[in-house]
C-alpha cells in the first residue's frame, strides 16, 4: 500500500508485476488514502484492473520545514487540522484491523505516505509480517515509526543515509516500471508523434506529479511564450489545478498541451528532450532510467526538507540542474535559462544524461518482491 502521490503508487505497481511473475496465483490488493484513490486506480489499472483498490481513513501530522516549532503552535488552523487527523489515524487503525482480519494476508508491504501508519500498526498488532520501503534520503515520520516493527526494510538510497538496523535493512533502490528505459532517437521520434507534437522541435515536459504543484504551474505559464520559442511544451498540471489553468492559457498559444493527469507517464517522459519536475525520489529514478536531461525544482517546505536532500545528491553529482523554487517564482526566467542551457549544449547534456542513468537500479522491483516473499515465514497468525 501507499498513497499521497504517484511516487508512492507507481513503485508498488512495479513490485506487483514481479510478485505476479514469482507467484502467478498470488492474491493482491492495494490500499491508499481517499484523496489519491482516483489516480491510484488509474495507475494500478494499467497493470491489472482486477486488483481491488480500497481506501483507508488516515490523517497526517503537518510539519513544514521552513517553520519553527513555535510558528507551528501559533497557527490555530494548522493545530486544529493536526488534532483532527489524530482521530482519523485512530479510525484508520481500527478499520485496518477489521479489513486485515477478514482478508488475512501473508505480508503487508507499505511503500510510504501517512496512510501507511494505521495499516502498519494494525499489521503489527495482528502479527502479520510488515515490509517497508523508504525512497527518500531523509526517512519520513511514518517509516521511522514503522521501522521498529518491520520484518524487513528496503531503502531507495545507500544505507549510510539512514539509521535503520543493519540486520533488517537492505539497499535495493527504487522499484520503477520496466517501461522506464532509455529510448533510441527513432523511438523518441515515434513517441513525439504519438503525443501530437512537432517532431522537428525539442519537447519540454513540466510535471508536478499526480496532485500537481501550483507554484511550478504558475511559473511555467508566466514564461510560456519564451519556452515555446525553445520548443513544444506539455504541462501536467495535476487534477486540482487543471480547470483554473485551462482558463488562464493564452488563446494564441501554439505548441502547447495541458493535461490533468497522465497514467502512462513513461510514454510522455520518453518523448521529452528536457523534463522539469519536483524532486520526489521515485520521479528522479524514473528519469534516470530514461537518461533524461532533468531540471529539479524541490519543494523546500515539505517535512524534513526531504526533496532538498534528494535534489542535492544529483546536483553534487552534476547530473541534473537544481533550481531554488522561491528564486524561480520571483524570477521565472531562471526556468527558461535552465532549459536553454540543456538545449544549446547537446554534448554536455548528453554526458550529464548518461551519468544520470548510472543511478538507476533496474532490478529493484525484483529484489523488493523477493524481500516481500521472504518475509512470509515470520507470519504469526
Amino acid at each position: 500500500m501507499g498513497g499521497g502521490s504517484g511516487g508512492h503508487v507507481t513503485p508498488v505497481v512495479a513490485v506487483l508485476k514481479e510478485l505476479r511473475a514469482l507467484h502467478p496465483k498470488v492474491e493482491l490488493r492495494f490500499w491508499c488514502d481517499t484523496a489519491f484513490a482516483t489516480q491510484a486506480r488509474s495507475i494500478v489499472g494499467t497493470f491489472d484492473d482486477t486488483i481491488p483498490v480500497e481506501t483507508i481513513l488516515s490523517g497526517k501530522l503537518r510539519r513544514y520545514h521552513h517553520l519553527t516549532l513555535w510558528q507551528h503552535l501559533m497557527w490555530p488552523s494548522l493545530m486544529w487540522k493536526n488534532t483532527k487527523d489524530l482521530f482519523k489515524v485512530a479510525g484508520g487503525f481500527f478499520q485496518s484491523i477489521w479489513k486485515l482480519i477478514i482478508w488475512r494476508p501473508d505480508v503487508v508491504f507499505t511503500k510510504g505516505g501517512f496512510v501507511c501508519l494505521p495499516v502498519g500498526m494494525a499489521a503489527r498488532v495482528l502479527g502479520i509480517p510488515l515490509v517497508i520501503h523508504d525512497s527518500d534520503a531523509h526517512p519520513g515520520l511514518t517509516n521511522r515509526i514503522l521501522a521498529r516493527w518491520a520484518t524487513a526494510i528496503a531503502t531507495g538510497a545507500p544505507l549510510e543515509y539512514y539509521h535503520y538496523p543493519a540486520s533488517k535493512a537492505k539497499y535495493v533502490g527504487i522499484p520503477i516500471n520496466e517501461a522506464f528505459r532509455k529510448l533510441s532517437k527513432d523511438q523518441q521520434l515515434e513517441a513525439k508523434k504519438k503525443w501530437g507534437v512537432d517532431t522537428t522541435k525539442p519537447l519540454i515536459v513540466v510535471t508536478g506529479g499526480g496532485l500537481g504543484a501550483r507554484r511550478l504551474n504558475d511559473t511555467t505559464l508566466a514564461v510560456l511564450d519564451k519556452l515555446q520559442v525553445l520548443g513544444s511544451v506539455i504541462l501536467v498540471s495535476g487534477a486540482g489545478h487543471y480547470d483554473e489553468l485551462r482558463e488562464r492559457i493564452p488563446k494564441d498559444s501554439k505548441n502547447f498541451q495541458l493535461h490533468r493527469f497522465i497514467s502512462n507517464m513513461h510514454e510522455l517522459l520518453g518523448a521529452a528532450d528536457v523534463v522539469v519536475t519536483r524532486a520526489g525520489a521515485t520521479t528522479i529514478l524514473e528519469l534516470a532510467a530514461l537518461h533524461k536531461p532533468t531540471i529539479l525544482v524541490p519543494n523546500a517546505a515539505l517535512t524534513g526538507g526531504h526533496q532538498l536532500k534528494n535534489a542535492a545528491v544529483y546536483s553534487e553529482a552534476q547530473v541534473a540542474i537544481v533550481l531554488d523554487e522561491d528564486e524561480t517564482v520571483e524570477n521565472p526566467d531562471l526556468l527558461v535559462k535552465a532549459v536553454n542551457a540543456y538545449l544549446k549544449d547537446p554534448k554536455t547534456t548528453a554526458s550529464m544524461a548518461a551519468r544520470f542513468g548510472h543511478f538507476a537500479k533496474p532490478h529493484a522491483a525484483r529484489d523488493m518482491a523477493e524481500l516481500i516473499v521472504g518475509a512470509r515465514k515470520h507470519k504469526m497468525i
